[in-house]
Parts: C-alpha cells; structure tokens; sequence
C-alpha cells in the first residue's frame, strides 16, 4: 500500500475509533491478566501456607493446585476472548476502513 493510502486510512474516523476500542481492550485483558498472576505470586510470596491447605478433609489436592488449575484455564478463556473479538469486530472494521481508503483514492 501507499503512503496516500495510509493517510486516508489514518484520517478515517473510524481508524480512530477502532484504535480506541482495541487499545482499551487489551489493556482491560493486560490489567486482568496481571492482578491475577501477580496477585498469585504474592499469595505464594506472603502466604504460602494457604496455598498448601488441602481441599477437603484427607484430600492430596490443595488449593494452590486447584488455583493455578482455575488461572490456567481463565487465561485460555481470555486468549479466546482476544481472539473472537479480534477476528470479529475488529477485522470487519479492520476491513471497511480499507475499503473506504481505497474508494477514496478511486
């Protein structure tokens, strides 16, 4: 693509929107990602002990297995999440702005 190309696109409301709505995104997915990975480090850092508690009464599973089990889980719900709505909403808008830059230069 050309120069001029990118200038319409950049000067199309839209690229300004979607900017916007995807940055917005992935620092709500990034500030989620992290409370909850930094937040499990600091249980093992201050805590451990609570970590090391079993489930139920003569259970060989503890809570900080089944934690990490819920956090790797989420994180693939999350990665997912990204996905879906990356290829959804913000290719279709990805696309008409293309497709709006190119009729402009027509």
């Amino acid at each position: 693509m050309s120069s001029e190309m990118y200038e319409r696109m950049r000067g199309n409301p839209k690229f300004q929107e979607l900017v916007k709505r995807r940055g917005r995104f992935a620092w709500t997915m990034s500030a989620i990602t992290l409370v909850m990975f930094y937040g499990f480090v600091l249980v093992v850092a201050f805590k451990p002990a609570a970590l090391g508690q079993p489930i139920a009464q003569g259970s060989m599973l503890t809570v900080g297995v089944v934690v990490e089990f819920f956090m790797f889980v989420f994180f693939w719900i999350l990665t997912a999440i990204y996905v879906v709505r990356a290829n959804g909403e913000f290719d279709s808008l990805t696309q008409e702005i293309i497709a709006e830059a190119q009729k402009e230069g027509k």
